[in-house]
């Protein structure tokens, strides 16, 4: 690519970015409100001053914070930084004459915002007891230096970057040292990987690439490379795309004793790294006495001049003044010169490096090498202010994870957010690139994924990392949410979905909240703590819904979005992934490098809170379900949410992995109320499910497995019968769902008592002997329960081994029919003897049959079919002629050729009972159709009447017109004559 050709195209793609923000600008300030501005994380609106203090060098410090005795505990989620510029503002709006001053952001937390201002001449002063708004503020300084840079690229002709220009435009290839020197590590506990890199980047001439995975010691890698060059007597400029990626080094390099300078503005910095910068350093040099001794004697001058009258005098104490000018300049340039040649490496944002910066009193030979860190992140034009200045540049990041931010969507498709690193990766490949494989953060089963899908598969975890988990931190108990690195939470198919906001930019999930909120609690209690915890959301509307729920009870859990934690780590990260509707849209998660950021954010425990059917419609999401399925427990949100209404989802389900891959799920043993009310759906399902499920084969060995311990309980259970001194026999708790059913199973065959005691892990089965008095006594209301539950237990998908086909569970719902009909035919008979009345046949049902018993007809005659006896086929046979008839009530219409499927209930219905409103489904329609309408904004018929209220923002805006219109018609107005 010709240097013109890219300069050219860029600097287009520069300005179209530009008046993206000025026009979103614009439109914010005409068109949108205030609170809408603070939903969109641009602006903090009534904050009050918490504390003010004088930070370095005579800068104010103003904390702002929510207005606390109302209730407000935390700030909205918002894109506030260190390093961004504000505007302070009174209650009166964010306008030019509403505005206090302008600062820069020093800090930011979930409670707090602090802001330095510089002092003007009149200096500052701030009402602690009134209310101020904070506005972010566009920065159009970046602009100007990138634009800058790339036309001094464009003419460059004798520098130091002469050839590394050429190499990074493909007009000469990168080239090495012939025999590289042996290396001699300052940190000994690099890995192969490590040093490998290493030794690569100090070989090269002109150019070196590191790509650093997450948990890979990137970092660590830099540092040495640097700590080499120093070694080697290279000065080194160092910069990275953001002020902590920057500050990060510092701290890292500080500890290795080099001799480091941080440029920038001092509120920008750490704390603990202030000491480093040109201000602190300054300030200690041996010139600073001189320089404010030459200041206060321009102080001194100035109150002189004002007190002289005559002309001549004051004529002379403006040339003194303007002398003590020239001295201080000249005073100052050496000072900060001497400062910046001392240092070996010198280290400052991209932007910081320009020329109209402290830098411009170096020579431009001064560097030798320039190393970007956090190069992916980074625009290349912002870039090439730094690469100017250097023979040799070392680029180290990821570009796996999150591209630099574009706003003008435009730009970003046509090139603007393809970085340096990933352009060269592209023209150079692996020739250029050094790879970290080793990495130190994430259990095997969280890297394993990330790995796979984005890196390869070149990943390894290192042994002191493998294997760990939450409960290997000390003070954390074992139980399962702490054994266990994955862990996939569903919501599909509970009806908790998306909210329907107007702003199509966020959304938010109140299901997930809830569930979030259980799982804090859960580990919490377990012993973690909350500041080891992440809560990630990919919305901003989410993030404020989880701290309203969670920062109160959790003030050090960190809630934020996925781009505002990228480069962190936790020990656990819960990720909401929000999106839960029938499209299947997933919006802007089908980014896939953000998904990779979140997950790799922890540690020992990652949680994913999702509805698998929404989100698996993107193939790379897909891919995360899929891994944490296999590998990880999955969990329903039926175990966390009891009071939740079950919902079909779509027709079918052919790509849901949840439900293919049930065996991974875990089901807690619960009361038989709670497992009736949160297990209603598994159940609740059409037989044609089922037969679905059985299906998939099983291995010969379970079949075998599951017929032996059938064999065993029988045999336990006949013993008993033989001997008759035994009252009772009680099988242990530690039976699990599969084995009580067949206990209950064999008690029914034999016409044994079978009663369930206890709740829990305490929960066991006992069989008795019938009472003489009662031979035909029907099952009590308990064991029924007991029946349901235990039936529902084995349908739900569990890690324990897999119960017998559904013929077993059939069979004993068949028997139990036909008894109960035999019953209602013998009362039957016996009040129509009683009455003189001919017996009907028994085919026929009594009128109070009719009323009390609600199956279909015909019915009992297919479950009388499919008798225990019958091989598996039967059975399905049975199933399909139950399938060929209408499922409303009574109804014997067929519909093997002629059907309906409802949408709600997903049953057939023959044309005359398909309208929901018929057959029971109405309420389901209705709020199908009005959701239908809310989102979708078409009217459709028998839906009502259409919404023809004004959009609230433009009403908001055309109020603002009518009142300025009327402020002007004011203004203007003549004063009435008075009569003389």
């Amino acid at each position: 690519m010709a240097v013109e050709q890219f300069v050219s195209k860029t600097l287009e793609l520069l300005q179209e970015e530009r008046e993206a923000e000025i026009e979103e600008t614009r439109i914010w300030q005409e068109n949108i409100s205030l609170k809408d501005l603070q939903n969109k994380g641009v602006c903090l609106l009534k904050l009050h001053i918490g504390s003010q203090s004088t930070g370095l060098y005579g800068r104010t410090v103003v904390v702002l914070e929510p207005r606390k005795h109302l209730g407000f505990s935390s700030l909205p989620s918002n894109n506030f930084g260190p390093g961004d510029i504000v505007g302070l503002y009174d209650t009166g709006g964010c306008t030019a004459d509403s505005q206090i001053g302008t600062g820069i952001v020093t800090r930011v937390s979930q409670a707090s915002i602090s802001v330095a201002f510089d002092d003007s001449k009149d200096g500052l002063s701030f009402d602690t007891d009134a209310l101020y708004n904070l506005l972010k503020l566009a920065n159009d300084v970046t602009y100007k230096r990138m634009k800058r840079a790339l036309n001094t690229l464009n003419g460059y002709s004798n520098g130091p970057a002469g050839n590394l220009i050429n190499v990074l435009f493909g007009d000469t290839k990168p080239s090495s040292q012939s025999q590289p020197n042996e290396v001699e590590f300052f940190n000994s506990n690099l890995d192969d990987s490590q040093r490998e890199a290493v030794s690569f980047a100090l070989s090269q001439r002109e150019l070196a690439v590191i790509h650093g995975p997450p948990g890979t010691g990137k970092t660590t890698t830099v540092v040495e490379i640097i700590l080499q060059a120093v070694k080697q007597g290279q000065k080194v400029l160092c910069c990275a795309a953001s002020n902590v990626a920057v500050d990060n080094l510092v701290e890292r390099l500080a500890q290795c004793k080099a001799k480091v300078l941080r440029l920038g503005h001092p509120a920008r910095l750490l704390e603990s790294i202030q000491k480093h910068s040109l201000d602190a350093i300054l300030a200690q040099s041996d010139n600073a006495n001189i320089i404010d001794d030459i200041r206060k004697d321009i102080d001194k001058a100035f109150v002189g001049m004002k007190k002289m009258r005559e002309k001549g005098e004051r004529v002379n104490f403006k040339r003194e003044i303007g002398e003590l000018r020239k001295e201080l300049k000249t005073r100052e340039a050496t000072a900060i010169t001497q400062i910046l040649k001392r240092a070996d490496v010198v280290l400052s944002t991209n932007t910081g490096a320009c020329d109209d910066g402290p830098l411009k009193f170096l020579p431009a030979e001064h560097f030798d090498w320039v190393v970007i860190d956090e190069c992916a992140q980074a625009m290349e034009s912002s870039c090439w202010i730094a690469l100017l200045r250097a023979r040799k540049c070392i680029l180290a990041g990821d570009y796996k994870q999150l591209p630099p931010t574009i706003k003008s969507q435009t730009a970003a498709s046509k090139g603007l957010s393809l970085s340096l690193m990933e352009r060269l990766i592209q023209m150079y490949g692996d020739s250029v690139v050094r790879m970290l494989t080793v990495q130190y953060r994430m259990n095997s089963a969280i890297m394993d994924w990330a790995s796979k899908e984005m890196y390869q598969g070149r990943l390894t975890a290192h042994s002191s990392v493998a294997r760990h988990v939450l409960k290997d931190l000390p003070g954390v108990t074992c139980v399962e949410e702490t054994v266990t690195p994955l862990l996939l939470i569903d919501t599909a198919g509970c009806g908790l979905s998306e909210m329907e906001v107007t702003d199509e930019q966020s959304k938010g999930n109140k299901g997930e909240v809830d569930i979030v909120e259980l799982h804090i609690k859960a580990l919490t209690e377990a012993g973690l703590k909350a500041k080891d915890i992440a809560v990630i959301a990919p919305y901003n509307l989410q993030v404020d819904l989880l701290r309203q729920k969670l920062s109160l009870r959790h003030p050090e859990l960190e809630i934020k979005s996925v781009d505002g934690f990228q480069g962190r780590e936790k020990e656990a990260v819960v990720l909401s992934l929000v999106r839960s509707n029938r499209k299947g849209e997933v919006g802007f998660l089908a980014e896939d490098r953000r998904i990779n950021v979140a997950v790799t954010r922890a540690r020992r425990h990652v949680a994913v809170v999702c509805d698998t059917q929404t989100v698996q419609s993107h193939a790379f999401l897909k891919s995360l379900i899929s891994h944490m399925t296999e590998f990880g427990d999955v969990r329903t949100a039926f175990e966390y949410l009891q009071d939740i209404v079950p919902q079909n989802h779509t027709r079918d389900h052919k790509d849901t992995k949840a439900n293919t891959s049930t065996t991974k799920q875990k089901v807690k043993d619960q009361p038989p109320s709670k497992t009736k009310q949160g297990q209603k759906k598994p159940t609740g399902s059409s037989s044609k499910e089922n037969s679905a499920a059985t299906q998939d084969k099983k291995s010969l060995t379970e079949e075998e497995q599951n017929k032996n311990r059938y064999t065993e309980i029988r045999e336990q259970v006949e013993s008993f019968l033989k001997d008759s001194n035994r009252g009772e026999l009680q099988f242990p708790s530690s039976f699990n769902s599969h084995d009580r059913l067949l206990v209950h199973q064999i008690a029914e065959e034999l016409g044994l008592v079978h009663e369930s005691k206890g709740e829990g892990k305490d929960r066991c089965i006992t069989v008795s002997r019938k009472p003489a008095s009662a031979p035909s006594e029907e099952p009590t209301k308990d064991e029924e329960q007991e029946e349901v539950q235990d039936e529902k237990t084995v349908s739900s998908p569990q890690k324990e081994p897999l119960a017998q086909p559904p013929l077993d569970l059939k069979s004993l719902h068949l028997e139990r029919m036909k008894r109960e009909q035999q019953k209602r035919e013998e009362n039957a008979r016996q009040r129509k003897e009683q009455n003189n009345i001919p017996i009907a046949s028994s085919s026929k049902k009594p009128k109070s049959a009719k009323a009390k018993n609600r199956t279909k007809a015909g019915a009992c005659d297919i479950a009388a079919a499919a008798a225990p006896d019958d091989d598996f086929d039967a059975l399905i046979n049975a199933v399909k002629k139950a399938d060929s008839v209408c499922s409303f009530v009574k109804c014997k219409a067929s519909v093997l050729t002629l059907g309906q499927l409802c949408l709600f209930c997903n049953r057939q219905y023959c044309l005359s009972h398909h309208i929901p409103e018929v057959h029971g489904c109405g309420d389901k329609a209705k709020s199908h159709a009005r959701m239908r309408i809310s989102k979708e904004g078409v009217l459709y018929a028998g839906s009502g009447k259409k919404d023809k209220s004004m959009d609230p923002n433009k009403k908001a805006y055309l109020q603002r017109k009518l009142d300025s219109k009327l402020k002007d018609m004011a203004s203007q107005r003549k004063p009435k004559k008075e009569d003389s």
